[in-house]
């Protein structure tokens, strides 16, 4: 695993989201209305909707094309719903923001 910069915390809006590509796939970088950021790949488990784009609220988002409740901690479907999204480590040092990549597929791509 290797720690890559990819932007600031100041580029997240509070309660929102950014999305990055990588080797690995699309990552979307979520930062909460209390200023924790959670990574997890950007599709929903359900129908692959665009997580980056739901709504953020405490520490899940809902996905816009059917709603459905993504734990941005566990990556975990919440509620009655089943399946769940890859959770990517992710850190903030000195405003920075950094995710934890795998170096094999980063050189693979």
């Amino acid at each position: 695993m290797h720690w890559t910069a990819i932007g600031t915390l100041s580029d997240i809006p509070q309660r929102g989201a950014r999305c990055i590509e990588t080797p690995e796939g699309k990552i979307a970088i979520f930062r909460t209305g209390d200023n924790r950021v959670f990574a997890i790949d950007d599709h929903c488990p359900h129908k692959g909707g665009p997580l980056s784009q739901g709504i953020v609220h405490g520490a899940s988002v809902t996905c816009p094309l059917h709603s459905w409740v993504i734990s941005l901690e566990t990556g975990k479907a919440l509620g009655a719903d089943e399946g769940c999204v890859r959770t990517i480590p992710v850190k903030v040092e000195d405003g920075k923001l950094y995710v934890a990549l795998n170096l094999n597929a980063e050189r693979a791509a």
